[in-house]
């Protein structure tokens, strides 16, 4: 009921006082208010558990129903795998660095998380800005998909509780099932097959609703029963609805999705990563959350500053790019999840780096939103007159 309410009244509240801030922000915010270290009013049971599971299954599901894969090739696709790939290579040396020091216990865990970008979770933040149909929408689309599906892979083959090479099998194995489950849509050629299910998407049945759950659910117990994060079935599922659902009746089947996710599952995961936030702990040392916090910046943001320069010129508009790309936290709560389950990382530990994430979320879309021209349409205008 609490949790509800919050959803309920988060939207309006940002509505009604205008606030530059993504509801993501306000959801975790009062998910600590109302979490134990502060009202303690939230009690996490088996249900809440499941239902905040499929809300991070749902962020990654509509991350690949939303993932144009023309974006993965030519020059934006070259330029985002390079971007990663550089993020990769300052992520594992600054993680072994400091583990060397001793202020990082799991250099593997650590590289995952400065790898990645928050897409599923900015993904309505740019809808509603009007950025995702643009070139920059296209370009953050690109090195989004490389932020999140990059970690995730790592996260499935190097973080499961199987070895690695075990863990690489398991993969094989899923994106063989996976393949095989992507060719079911070729079967359903027949011409009242066809029409029966785009038609069901106006009708009460919602049978085209009710086949696509089916597909995410039926990803997320094989990746689970093959050792796999969670988070690679719902993604995968995106990528594979994306691929054969026909246009014209794309907007209408993705409303429906986007109306159920975000209307109850994504908004209770997100306010449960408030919830289980130890804020104390934090509160109480800073300092490794603010660290974190930084490195988001530079390991994974400045490659991107840097790499896409001449395809970005305005320093405005890389800037916002830069502090998108660095934006993180889905990625973080799984990794951490993992971590605390397998006794490698302590809890404190996990609430530091999920902080990081939720403070990354607050602070660099807000600023990136003040950054975006505000006389675009002027400035278009003067320059179709001259």
């Amino acid at each position: 009921m609490v949790m509800i309410l919050i959803a309920v009244v988060v939207p309006i509240i940002i509505s009604l006082f205008r606030l530059p801030v993504a509801e993501v922000v306000l959801l975790i915010l009062a998910g600590i208010v109302v979490g134990p270290q502060v009202l303690n009013l939230v009690t996490v049971d088996a249900a809440i558990t499941l239902i905040g599971d499929l809300g991070l299954g749902f962020l990654f599901f509509l991350a690949g129903l939303e993932l144009d894969q023309r974006v993965l090739r030519g020059r934006v696709g070259k330029l985002s795998a390079t971007a990663w790939t550089t993020t990769l290579v300052l992520a594992v040396a600054v993680a072994y660095g400091l583990m060397a020091m001793g202020a990082v216990d799991d250099a593997v865990g650590f590289a995952i998380v400065l790898t990645s970008t928050a897409l599923g979770t900015l993904l309505p933040v740019l809808r509603d800005s009007g950025d995702l149909d643009t070139p920059f929408g296209r370009m953050f689309m690109g090195a989004g998909a490389w932020g999140e599906f990059g970690p995730v892979v790592a996260l499935s083959v190097f973080l499961s509780t199987r070895n690695a090479f075990a863990a690489v099998l398991s993969l094989a194995a899923f994106g063989i099932v996976a393949l095989l489950l992507s060719r079911i849509p070729r079967l359903l050629t027949n011409k009242w097959m066809r029409e029966y299910l785009l038609g069901s998407i106006r009708t009460s049945s919602q049978t085209a609703v009710r086949v696509t759950l089916l597909l995410l659910i039926t990803l997320l117990a094989l990746a689970e029963g093959f050792g796999l994060d969670i988070v690679m079935g719902a993604f995968i599922g995106g990528v594979i609805l994306r691929r054969y659902l026909p246009q014209a009746e794309e907007g209408v089947l993705q409303g429906k999705l986007e109306g159920l996710a975000f209307g109850l599952f994504i908004p209770i995961f997100f306010i449960l990563s408030g919830v289980g936030l130890d804020i104390a702990s934090i509160l109480s040392n800073p300092f490794p959350m603010l660290i974190v916090f930084v490195l988001f910046l530079v390991v994974r943001g400045l490659p991107t500053f840097v790499l896409y320069r001449k395809d970005v010129p305005n320093v405005r508009e890389r800037t916002r790019l830069t502090l998108y790309v660095s934006t993180a936290l889905p990625i973080i709560v799984a990794v951490t999840s993992i971590q605390v389950s397998s006794g490698l990382m302590s809890s404190n530990d996990a609430a530091e780096l999920v902080a990081a994430g939720v403070l990354s979320v607050m602070v660099f879309p807000l600023i990136a939103g003040f950054l975006k021209p505000r006389d675009k349409d002027r400035q278009d205008r003067s320059s179709a007159t001259a």
